[in-house]
């Protein structure tokens, strides 16, 4: 599943859309209705978390790509397309294996939809606002904390396990447990990690960063790594039994 800074490098990819015009679209989703498409410019691409939106001055795009979803810019691929863009001069923007929504603007705008204060990657991401709403939840384990999107919009599994593992951790530790200090630094890292994971992408060196995810042996204990379908998500976690302290 594309964590939140895969969504950020798709909107910088395809950010020459913007302000073009529909020519066609097409695809297979059933909640989308294409015939309103053709004729409408594209006012903004924005990313929300795991969420790519393609504003329209009546309606959104809201794109998910779930966990095997999938996009190519100007050219296509033998698979069933979900939603296809064209333009006048043969651009395209083709989408597949992923969930698409239409969100009508008609009584409120993309700004009333979205709390930008909430991603991780936004300008406008309040670290505050997160703090606040982890104190709220004391009994919320680590791990699912970390993968809730009211907290952490685009924080994904990756970055759970890479984060927790940074900060000395344990995923099954209760969020009320822990210290301050330690909060305040989960709250930080999850943003700064996600950042050099954009970067560690678009050099395409981001596996070579991970220390614990899907690996086998702790690189500071050298000793094997644990594993399990741990909290309510029940995603993998990967995790050091010995440096990772239980809060």
């Amino acid at each position: 599943m594309p964590e939140g800074p895969s969504i950020v490098i798709l909107k910088e990819q395809a950010a020459g859309f913007t302000g073009r015009t529909i020519a066609a679209a097409s695809g297979n989703s059933k909640a989308v209705d294409f015939a309103r498409l053709p004729g409408q410019p594209i006012v903004s691409l924005r990313s929300w978390g795991k969420h790519f939106l393609i504003e329209l001055p009546e309606l959104v795009l809201r794109i998910h790509f779930l966990l095997f979803g999938s996009y190519l810019i100007n050219e296509r691929k033998d698979a069933q397309l979900r939603l296809g863009l064209q333009f006048d001069d043969g651009a395209e923007l083709n989408f597949y294996t992923c969930a698409v929504k239409q969100l009508e603007l008609a009584e409120c705008s993309l700004d009333q939809l979205y709390d930008w204060r909430a991603d991780v990657m936004s300008d406008q991401w309040s670290a505050a606002l997160a703090l606040k709403k982890l104190r709220a939840v004391p009994d919320k384990l680590a791990c699912d904390a970390l993968l809730d999107q009211h907290i952490f919009s685009g924080v994904g599994n990756i970055i759970k396990n890479e984060v927790l593992f940074r900060l000395r951790i344990h995923p099954l530790s209760r969020v009320g447990a822990l210290p301050a200090a330690k909060l305040r630094e989960l709250v930080k890292q999850a943003r700064l990690y996600s950042f050099e994971f954009k970067a560690w992408k678009q050099a395409f060196v981001l596996r070579q960063h991970w220390l614990v995810h899907t690996r086998t042996q702790c690189p500071r204990c050298n000793i094997p790594l644990a594993k399990g379908h741990l909290g309510t998500t029940k995603r993998r976690s990967f995790y050091c039994e010995n440096c990772q302290k239980l809060y």
